[in-house]
């Protein structure tokens, strides 16, 4: 069965991309004329996501690289070395209607004038009218798979779509051009099934890249700012970068300090404190205080242009499975062409009568055509994309289905998908007398005018609970030590040990509720007034709703669940031990994820990969299964993913691996059955046995049931109340 993908292969990155960008980067520098002591606004790098020279994902299967499809691109093969010129940037063309809806009207056509030469004929109208619509749906139906197989047999390839052809021009060549007529629309329907559910996958990578700002402020000498294009910074040139901004290229702090939402690169769930010495990478956000930057990598080195890179070479393998099928299939096709052809030719060596012979071969050709075993698959797992889009759950193609049946191993990314990617206050210790309300109105004061993450935190739990801040003023932040602010309550503040110590406060008291904290992998802030310790908050991602029972039902179904995560490996292995995983895998950059995946699929069997963020696309890319969290989930891990909890509900995964166990297990059964149909059908053929409209029928028949029996995914339900799930199958897959 033909599959409409539409997407060609990608040019090299990162050179190609850099190429690129590096003209449009300095045109746009050249353009502001690189004035002195001016920036890019926080929100750089925040704009709309860049086209880079060309699709970025390849998801042409081997074999299906023809010119001449409808839709498709001339040619195949993987784009080498980077791109022949650069070019400005810019969006690509958005394809019309027609490119992107050309195979559903054509097959909504080829049922139409169906439907009407039937009619026709029925209602007794002139022969000449309903010829006039079976020659038309002939046309509508036929065409894109003709224009296919020509292509491939001019490759000296016999492909199904060739095969199709010469069986609906058999059935008219014999005067059946109702039953030709339906074989083409049944190939068709299926065609624009496959089209419609690849259609919403592999966008591009494009918004990875502008992660980072094209531009940044370089220091001269004189201590006055220039700004450049990122493709013009050298190793141990210095960037001053502002609160607000991205950080334009990996390098190392030289002045300043500040904290640093680095989850995109790392995974970790609450910023990083930065200062003199510390490293900071491309594309990570600094949040409050300005930094002198030294650059210790070029642009075309940053560890966000290693996760491009990576990501493309993940992607490069991953066609395997469909070669093996298109190798199947043009045995099969040639196959059936041969016997034809023999049944054709030899009875007349014998002297056979001519008529008789052409009869019986054309009869082979209606009822070996594939279009029972060509359905066999899209319509199980086609209905399973059906019912899984219903359900919030998006499977980026049909191929997906087949390989989540396969997985044993589900590893899962903490931050953002386990968790919910957000700190929450969990514990509220009182010291010294203090009440919990005083604890938090202090820590709420302090923490009232501040958009950190951890600020965030505890002004929630203090609404929760009904406590209102009191007004503050002249509020002070110190990246990486704490906050204050004066207030009706006195000189309120938040924040470290260190921080209460400069506000004239003992935090000794404190150690051994911190101590206990911290080893339950805990961020702890002391909060008080003035010089008056008042307590102890613990904030902590905390784990998603239910995290836990999906982990429990994927592991009742056979899966090993494990947890692959940049974060500490403290809080990695609470979060861990809440959820019930046992195989904990945490401090990893990007890199190591994706070296974890390709272990864990040596040592265990094939790997979904479960994420959420710009970390996570290596590892997507390289697992058998990326699935990504859509909501919480960055465009990259979305574009990169082969599935998407659109709704971000993690207890869905149970359901989607249940699902595609039973579209497997029913591909199987149609494809026993179809191939059985045609052995009996053909054997009959051969011993002018069978007719054309029992052979008809016959092809027909099979072709509906395998049809209905695929169209049983579109009724399977989600297991409630702690039902196994995925367990109902009683045999663990793998590959």
């Amino acid at each position: 069965m033909k599959e409409a993908f539409d997407v060609a292969r990608s040019p090299a990155i990162p050179e190609a991309v850099h190429d690129e960008q590096a003209t449009r980067r300095r045109a746009a520098a050249a353009g502001r004329g690189g004035t002195t002591g001016t920036g890019a606004s926080p929100a750089a790098g925040a704009e709309a996501p860049a086209a880079l020279p060309g699709p970025v994902r390849a998801a042409v299967p081997a074999g299906r690289e023809r010119a001449g499809a409808p839709g498709g691109s001339a040619g195949s093969g993987k784009a080498s070395g980077p791109a022949v010129a650069p070019r400005p940037r810019s969006r690509p063309e958005e394809p019309g209607f027609w490119a992107r809806h050309h195979l559903a009207v054509l097959t909504a056509a080829t049922l139409a004038c169906l439907l009407a030469g039937v009619a026709a004929e029925r209602l007794g109208a002139p022969p000449a009218a309903s010829l006039f619509f079976y020659v038309a749906s002939y046309l509508a139906g036929g065409t894109p798979a003709a224009l296919s197989g020509l292509a491939a047999l001019r490759q000296r390839v016999i492909d199904v779509d060739l095969l199709m052809v010469l069986a609906a021009l058999g059935a008219a060549g014999l005067g059946a051009w109702e039953e030709g007529a339906t074989l083409l629309f049944l190939f068709s329907l299926s065609n624009a099934l496959q089209s419609y559910a690849m259609d919403r996958t592999r966008r591009a990578i494009r918004a990875l890249m502008d992660l980072a700002p094209e531009t940044a402020r370089r220091l001269r000498p004189g201590g006055t700012e220039e700004e450049v294009p990122v493709e013009d910074l050298r190793v141990g040139d210095v960037i001053a970068v502002r609160p607000g901004e991205r950080i334009p290229i990996d390098g190392r702090v030289r002045a300043g300090r500040s904290t640093v939402d680095q989850a995109a690169i790392t995974g970790e769930s609450v910023p990083v404190a930065k200062g003199p010495g510390d490293e900071v990478f491309a594309g990570t956000m600094n949040q409050l205080g300005g930094l002198e930057v030294e650059v210790t990598r070029p642009a075309t080195d940053t560890m966000l242009a290693r996760i491009v890179a990576l990501v493309q070479a993940a992607q490069e393998d991953r066609s395997r499975t469909q070669r093996l099928i298109d190798r199947i299939e043009q045995v099969y096709a040639t196959a059936v062409v041969a016997v034809a052809a023999l049944a054709a030719g030899l009875p007349l060596l014998w002297g056979a009568d001519p008529a008789q012979t052409i009869y019986r071969a054309l009869v082979l050709m209606v009822v070996a055509s594939p279009c029972a075993v060509a359905i066999s698959a899209p319509a199980p797992v086609l209905s399973a994309v059906a019912n899984a889009a219903r359900r919030g759950i998006l499977l980026k193609g049909g191929r997906y289905v087949e390989e989540l049946a396969s997985v044993r191993v589900v590893a899962f990314d903490k931050t953002g998908t386990l968790t919910r990617g957000e700190p929450r206050v969990t514990d509220v210790v009182p010291l010294g007398g203090a009440t919990r309300e005083a604890v938090l109105q202090a820590a709420a004061t302090a923490e009232r005018l501040s958009e950190h993450p951890l600020a965030r935190a505890v002004l929630a739990a203090a609404a929760a609970e009904g406590i209102t801040p009191a007004e503050a003023a002249d509020a002070q932040a110190e990246p990486g030590f704490g906050v204050a602010a004066r207030s009706g309550l006195g000189l309120a503040w938040a924040g470290s040990p260190e921080f209460a110590r400069r506000h004239g406060a003992d935090p000794s008291a404190a150690e051994p509720v911190m101590e206990r904290l911290a080893r339950e992998g805990k961020t702890v802030l002391l909060t008080g007034v003035g010089p008056n310790l008042l307590g102890c908050i613990a904030v902590q991602d905390t784990p998603r709703p239910g995290a836990r029972e999906a982990v429990a039902a994927l592991r009742r179904a056979g899966l090993i669940p494990v947890m692959l995560t940049g974060d500490r490996p403290e809080v990695a292995r609470v979060i861990a031990a809440q959820l019930g995983i046992t195989e904990v895998r945490a401090g990893l950059l990007p890199e190591g994820k994706l070296q974890a995946v390709e272990e864990l699929s040596r040592t265990l069997g094939p790997v979904a990969m479960v994420g959420d963020g710009v970390n996570d696309a290596p590892a997507l890319a390289r697992a058998r299964v990326g699935i990504a969290m859509g909501a919480a989930g960055t465009d990259v891990a979305l574009e990169t993913a082969d599935v998407v909890l659109v709704s971000d509900e993690i207890e869905k995964l149970p359901f989607v691996f249940d699902l595609a166990r039973r579209a497997t297990r029913t591909i199987w059964q149609n494809l026993v059955f179809a191939l059985s149909v045609i052995v009996v059908l053909v054997s009959l053929t051969l011993v002018g046995r069978l007719e054309l409209a029992l052979g008809v029928l016959g092809h027909e028949g099979s072709t509906v049931l395998a049809m209905l029996n695929g169209l049983r995914m579109l009724a399977v339900r989600p297991a409630t109340h702690g039902a196994a799930g995925p367990a109902e199958d009683s045999g663990r897959t793998g590959s």
